[in-house]
C-alpha cells in the first residue's frame, strides 16, 4: 500500500518557520539535521503531537545548481501570493482553534465559516504558505 509520510512546504527563513509552527501552532520537531556535505543544507520537519505517520518539511528555497535563480524567484512570487502550496489542517472546534492560535498571534485571513462541509477558516505562516483549518462535519454519501 501507498501512504504519505512526507509533504513539504517552502519556506524564506527555516528559525522562523519552526518558531511559528512549533511555538503558534503547538506541532513537535521530527527531524533537525543539518549536512555540512551538501553545504548546509538542513532537513527540517516537524507534525501535530500524536500523529506519527505524517511529517511537514519546512524546506529552504535551494540555490544552484538544485534550483536556478529564475525559478527561485517564482517560487517566492507564488509564495508570497499564497499559492506555493496549502497545508489543510483538521480540528474537532474550529472557533476554538481560531481563539487559541489568535491569542497566540496568528494571523487570520478568513475567519471561522460555515461551509458545506464543516465549519473552516485561513490564515498563512511567515512565508506566505496558505493553511485551512476545518472542522469536517459528516458528508452524507449519495
Amino acid at each position: 500500500m501507498i501512504r504519505i509520510s512526507v509533504a513539504q512546504v517552502w519556506v524564506h527563513d527555516q528559525q522562523e518557520a519552526l518558531d511559528f509552527y512549533t511555538k503558534k501552532l503547538g506541532m513537535e520537531v521530527r527531524s533537525d539535521v543539518s549536512l555540512p556535505e551538501m553545504g548546509g543544507f538542513r532537513w527540517l520537519t516537524v507534525a501535530p503531537p500524536g500523529q506519527d505517520d505524517v511529517e511537514i518539511v519546512l524546506m529552504s528555497i535551494p540555490g544552484p545548481p538544485v534550483m536556478d535563480a529564475g525559478t527561485a524567484e517564482q517560487v517566492r512570487t507564488l509564495m508570497a501570493k499564497g499559492f506555493a502550496g496549502t497545508v489543510f489542517l483538521t480540528t474537532d472546534n474550529c472557533q476554538a482553534s481560531y481563539e487559541e492560535l489568535s491569542a497566540k498571534g496568528v494571523e487570520f485571513t478568513e475567519t471561522p465559516e460555515q461551509r458545506p462541509y464543516g465549519i473552516d477558516c485561513g490564515f498563512r505562516d511567515p512565508s506566505g504558505n496558505s493553511i485551512r483549518l476545518t472542522q469536517v462535519m459528516e458528508v452524507p454519501v449519495g
